[in-house]
């Protein structure tokens, strides 16, 4: 029942700026002269000064480099994070700076450490690029005050981004975000305070981190790598160029398992594709798998936030079965039974997996901005967003895509155990459970111009005349979306429709998950006709 995911568009889930007409100078840390100021001594902001263009979105902000993503607008960003860190009384904590592989990541990540140096802020700056979980995995684990992550996740090559994490490792709530964009509105005029990075080093403010050792042991207080280390077994991992590289492949040496590392260099071009693990960006990693040899494939996107899988026959597990599949591990073979938190647009199995084990299930908007903080409200024992980002409470309420991977390996082992092998016939067997799950998701670009006016018209239209049937059935309920930006219809027999409009970019997202692939994409091209087919 596997099918393809969808063809994502660049930056999901992320505020994205739309590139500008001007030129912008690139300046490294390194080339700059500028003295430190104290934030009391900077220009006051100028009446007249434009807001810059930096908006963040359910997983950060992220914008072209050299158009609005310049050092300018992230040091903006940093000193957004040093105002809340003051208001909180939390500098002595210190905030945790990592980055990733994209060009240039580790100079936006130092001229983010010199603005909030300047704030006399401590900074734990990472030795290397990193995964973004690392980021948090440092923030809890040192009790920090927040994390700053350079990374524009999946985007296209030509991106990077700005996430920030909080106190307990989530990605940053509406709560932090409103500080961070007030103080950029308030400050638009006035240049952010910098303190050179090497002074600040040499005063002992900065310390430099590396994640992997404690981070190991961090994962085996949950997680039996021992067994996973014994196993049996041959896998593919996949991790795209990105900062994930060499994470698995380490975690898992020194026993009988034999993993094999696709893409293991350091590329900022990401070898030409979005380094998001759909396809058609690893196909090449599902031909090896088809060609024999492998138990199963494990993938990674840039950051190695997101995770993902496929089988022995090189056939894409969509990030919806991915998100059954770990419930059902915790469930079934780790025993557990708290809450599940989960985005509106995920797959219904959580909802029927929850009937079937007796646990909660709670419904997020999209974006881990809302699920993180919802699991820690709730207890839960994971949640998932459809873009293949999962968190586990006995983890961290943050996306890890690393241990994500580790508990699906984790989970067919124990299911070869129990006589339901190879993956295929595991993934089969998650079915039998849950129902089907026959998913898609395409995205509908518009002209940048006329999107503002297209995306409130149809949100009027459809907010007073809903589609009573789809696809040859009745849509037997409606819900808006509660962030105002879409909808979700249900069908007879469960299948849905999605149609979100985003914020931030001129897409509309139309996603479905059916009983069978016909209706599926029936579903899909009704949603599509829906909206006008722009």
């Amino acid at each position: 029942m596997t099918e393809t995911a969808a063809k994502a568009a660049p930056g999901d889930g992320a505020a994205r700026t739309a590139p500008s007409s001007g030129e912008a100078t690139v300046e490294t840390p390194a080339q700059s002269s500028q003295a430190p100021v104290p934030a009391e001594a900077s220009a006051p902001p100028s009446a007249s000064a434009p807001t810059p263009p930096i908006v963040f979105g359910t997983d950060g902000w992220r914008a072209r480099v050299a158009d609005e993503y310049t050092y300018e607008n992230v040091r903006r960003c940093a000193e957004g994070v040093a105002q809340y860190v003051r208001d909180q009384g939390t500098v002595a904590k210190g905030v945790v700076v990592g980055y990733d592989r994209r060009f240039a990541s580790e100079f936006f990540a130092q001229a983010a450490a010199e603005v909030l140096l300047a704030f006399d802020i401590p900074v734990m700056f990472a030795l290397d690029p990193i995964p973004t979980q690392m980021t948090s995995y440092e923030v809890v684990e040192r009790g920090a005050a927040c994390g700053v992550m350079i990374t524009a996740s999946h985007n296209p090559w030509t991106d990077n981004g700005f996430k920030v994490k909080s106190p307990t490792g989530a990605a940053a709530g509406p709560e932090i975000l409103r500080v961070l964009e007030g103080t950029i509105r308030a400050r638009s005029g006035a240049q952010p305070p910098r303190r050179p990075f090497a002074d600040a080093e040499a005063a002992g403010l900065v310390e430099r981190i590396d994640p992997f050792t404690g981070y190991v042991k961090y994962v085996e207080r949950s997680l039996d790598l021992g067994a996973l280390r014994a196993a049996d077994m041959s896998i593919l991992v996949e991790p795209m160029w990105g900062s994930g590289a060499g994470w698995i492949t380490r975690l898992l040496s020194g026993g009988r398992i034999r993993v094999t590392e696709l893409h293991q260099e350091r590329n900022p071009w990401f070898g030409g594709v979005n380094p998001e693990p759909i396809r058609p960006n690893i196909d090449e990693a599902l031909g090896i798998l088809r060609g024999g040899g492998y138990d199963l494939g494990l993938l990674l996107d840039g950051d190695a936030d997101r995770a993902g899988a496929a089988d022995e026959q090189g056939t894409f597990i969509h990030q919806l079965q991915v998100m059954g599949l770990l419930m059902y591990y915790l469930l079934e073979h780790r025993g557990l039974r708290q809450p599940v938190v989960s985005t509106i647009n995920e797959t219904s199995m959580v909802g029927r997996l929850g009937e079937r084990y007796g646990v909660d299930v709670h419904e997020t908007p999209v974006g881990f901005k809302y699920v993180g903080p919802k699991m820690i409200e709730t207890g839960a024992m994971m949640g998932g967003e459809e873009s293949g980002g999962y968190g586990f409470g006995m983890h961290l309420p943050e996306r890890d895509g690393i241990y994500a991977d580790l508990l699906l390996l984790d989970l067919f082992r124990l299911e070869r155990e129990a006589g339901r092998w190879p993956v295929s016939r595991a993934v089969d067997h998650l079915h039998e459970l849950a129902g089907p799950s026959f998913y898609l998701r395409t995205d509908l670009h518009v002209d940048r111009a006329a999107y503002p006016a297209l995306k409130e018209r149809l949100l009027i239209e459809l907010r007073a005349a809903a589609p009573e049937a789809m696809a040859g059935q009745a849509v037997v309920r409606t819900d808006p979306l509660d962030t105002n930006d879409g909808f979700k219809f249900w069908l007879e027999d469960g299948s849905w429709l999605l149609v979100r409009f985003s914020g931030t970019e001129p897409l509309v997202r139309i996603y479905a998950e059916a009983t069978s692939a016909e209706l599926r994409d029936t579903i899909l091209r009704a949603g599509s006709a829906l909206v006008g087919g722009v």
